[in-house]
């Protein structure tokens, strides 16, 4: 007999039926394949409205980005189309490469440790995309909409004057929040400065920039109208690697089995409301399952679906509240905690992870605070052979590009090591590189006849600003045999 006639048969669900059946199928998917719209009831809490200050501040932060400098430098800069990247204000070159790299793996070990400790905590609080369906794009559904129960009846309702003015208003609005998010990205791209300048140029002068605006403006509003609690269960590869990353000792938003079941609703006696005798405190209210923004029992445990909210910890708490029963039923806890009611504990997996984040973290540092102001590369001009001079001198050709990543402009001035094995002549004005800027340019280095025997031989150039030096590089010259 299936699984859905023994359902029938003994008049059970089948969850009941079988526990582990939740398994086999997502809240957001029918038993035809096809995609169930959830409507979470608006949730209320101490941690409702924790989440709402986090959630403002780092959108705060988010739109303020552009306009905060450091140094004279952006919070945050990423452009790919130049090239350049700033972070916290320091300027980073595709010379640079190496640094962001090792940045972007430490921050990689330290979203493991997190998430082995804290579990999906960050999808709940800080992700963008929860920050923005669940603060700003569905507080603008429950305003004109209604809760979980006026939205479900507009959505069944045939289309007339009420459900077009609502859907119309609705998407109106979110059209507008999405061109204002893909304003701020874009802002992070090019800078305010150019952003300033291509919002008040016609689209006909400046399609680069509106162009990408309304594709980000776009993918928001794709995102955040349709396809959003799919992002987080179906596509977002944070969400993937949480079954890997999760262990019994992760501290996640639990239902406390052990406490909670047997699980039965409570009858009105003479006395008042009151559970049945051997049953736990869960009075399967089922409100836990109303206000999740994925459409999970947590009571099934750790699910694949969870982002760690916390908006079933509020609704059960206000249960628990009402039928005098003490609150965390549903709390942050770990499975094995709640099993053996035993406080956290550090775990090997634990002191392993943040020794190598450690260890990250320092090399990072180190290599930050030991990066030079300039970064400069010198070749020998490809293609070309030595040239004998008048004087018996033998010359190279070479060309150099000059990195400057600091503030400041640099008069630059190329010198062999060896001040007596040869002499620099530079094609063209003295070398100076303007802040932030990248200077290229071609020189000669000419070598007695004596030294210069021999096909290749190594030269070290040092680079010097004034009376500092700046960095030594290496290359070859090319002479007689």
């Amino acid at each position: 007999m299936s699984a859905s006639a023994a359902k029938k048969k003994s008049g059970q669900s089948l969850a009941e039926w079988d526990p582990e059946a939740f398994r086999d199928s997502i809240a957001t998917v029918d038993a035809q394949g096809k995609r169930k719209w959830i409507f979470p009831k608006k949730p209320e809490g101490r941690l409702y409205n924790a989440r709402k200050i986090v959630a403002y501040l780092c959108i705060a932060l988010l739109f303020a980005g552009p306009f905060i400098k450091i140094n004279g430098q952006p919070l945050l800069l990423l452009n790919i189309i130049e090239r350049k990247f700033v972070i916290m204000g320091l300027i980073f070159w595709p010379q640079d490469f190496h640094l962001f790299m090792l940045a972007m793996v430490t921050f990689f070990v330290f979203i493991v440790l997190f998430t082995v400790i804290f579990g999906r905590i960050w999808c709940g609080w800080t992700c963008p995309q929860t920050i923005f369906m669940e603060m700003v794009f569905r507080r603008i559904e429950y305003w004109i909409e209604g809760d979980a129960a006026q939205q479900r009846r507009l959505s069944e309702m045939p289309w007339n004057e009420e459900k077009i003015l609502k859907r119309g208003g609705k998407l109106f609005l979110f059209a507008l929040v999405s061109l204002v998010i893909g304003n701020a990205v874009m802002a992070y791209i090019i800078g305010i400065e150019e952003l300033e300048k291509a919002v008040l140029l016609a689209p006909t002068e400046n399609w680069g920039s509106f162009s990408f605006v309304l594709i980000f403006s776009a993918l928001f509003f794709f995102v955040f109208t349709y396809l959003r609690e799919q992002a987080c269960i179906a596509i977002c590869p944070y969400g993937r690697l949480q079954g890997v990353l999760l262990s019994k000792e992760s501290l996640v938003v639990s239902y406390d089995h052990v406490r909670g079941e047997p699980r039965g609703r409570m009858t009105k006696t003479d006395e008042g409301l009151k559970t049945a005798e051997g049953n736990g405190d869960c009075i399967d209210c089922k409100l836990c399952v109303a206000v999740c923004p994925t459409g999970i029992d947590i009571r099934h445990g750790t699910q694949l679906e969870c982002i760690n909210c916390t908006a079933c910890m509020d609704g059960c708490d206000s249960i628990m509240d009402k039928v005098g029963k003490a609150r965390g039923l549903v709390r942050i806890a770990s499975h094995t905690g709640i099993e053996t009611k035993t406080p956290f504990k550090v775990t090997p997996r634990i002191i392993a992870y943040s020794a190598v984040l450690l260890l990250l973290a320092t090399v990072l540092v180190t290599l930050l605070a030991s990066r030079s102001s300039i970064e400069t590369t010198i070749l020998r001009a490809p293609g070309t052979l030595f040239q004998t001079q008048e004087e018996g001198w033998i010359s190279n050709m070479y060309t150099y590009e000059i990195v400057n990543k600091t503030m400041e402009s640099y008069p630059i001035e190329v010198r062999v090591a060896d001040p007596e094995g040869g002499r620099v002549r530079i094609v063209g004005q003295q070398m100076v590189v303007p802040p932030q800027e990248l200077a290229k340019g071609v020189f000669f280095l000419d070598l007695p006849k004596e030294k210069a025997l021999g096909q290749k031989h190594k030269i070290q150039f040092e680079i010097w600003s004034g009376d500092k030096k700046l960095e030594e590089v290496s290359t070859n010259f090319l002479g007689p045999l």
